[in-house]
């Protein structure tokens, strides 16, 4: 049975949270997370991404609201970092990778002078306050609606854009990847909550 906070998202984000299920980082979960995304992103998806981005949105901004400030500055669940650091690193890769696949559905210049690496696991600061975070969320909603919108009919457009571990994707499959990489942090989250 899944924890309450994967079933109140997925009612809200039905595509998020199936391609956050069969994820992993092993060669075999990242087959199946490109699967899944291949086979939930479609031409004109866009608009259907962006309103689950914001239920994720919605999750991030309640369960940061339900850590105590003793919480904050516990360790987040990724490497050393602590949860502000951690919570900013999700806001941070919701805005930087939705924005990338939406210059690249537009025909950016790095098709021909080379693609961005994106650069994993890279820590927001540490003391950000709760005020702090959530205006970086507010401002991965707004990022993520404007890539949605320059997105939309390049959904399955390839993207140059690399990761090292997940590689190469369409423009409306990292659109909706932005949120199966919410869920792991959200999932970290809630654990911490639960322990108290």
């Amino acid at each position: 049975m899944s924890p309450a906070w994967v079933e109140a998202l997925e009612a809200g984000a039905p595509d998020v949270v199936a391609c956050w299920r069969v994820f992993a980082w092993d060669l075999p979960g990242l087959k199946r997370v490109r699967r899944e995304l291949r086979a939930r992103v479609t031409v004109d998806g866009a608009p259907r991404i962006v309103a689950q981005q914001e239920r994720v949105a919605d999750a991030l901004a309640s369960v940061l609201d339900e850590l105590s400030d003793a919480q904050m500055r516990a360790p987040g669940g990724e490497d050393d970092w602590n949860v502000a650091q951690a919570f900013a690193h999700t806001t941070a890769a919701r805005r930087f990778l939705a924005s990338w696949a939406a210059l690249d559905a537009a025909g950016a210049p790095w098709r021909t002078a080379g693609a961005p690496l994106v650069t994993p696991s890279v820590p927001g600061p540490e003391d950000a306050t709760r005020e702090d975070l959530h205006r970086y969320l507010e401002r991965s909603r707004r990022a993520i609606s404007e890539a949605g919108e320059r997105i939309a009919g390049h959904e399955t457009q390839r993207c140059g854009m690399d990761h090292p571990l997940i590689g190469h994707l369409r423009c409306g499959e990292w659109l909706l990847f932005v949120g199966v990489h919410d869920c792991m942090h959200l999932e970290q989250l809630h654990a911490l909550r639960e322990r108290g």
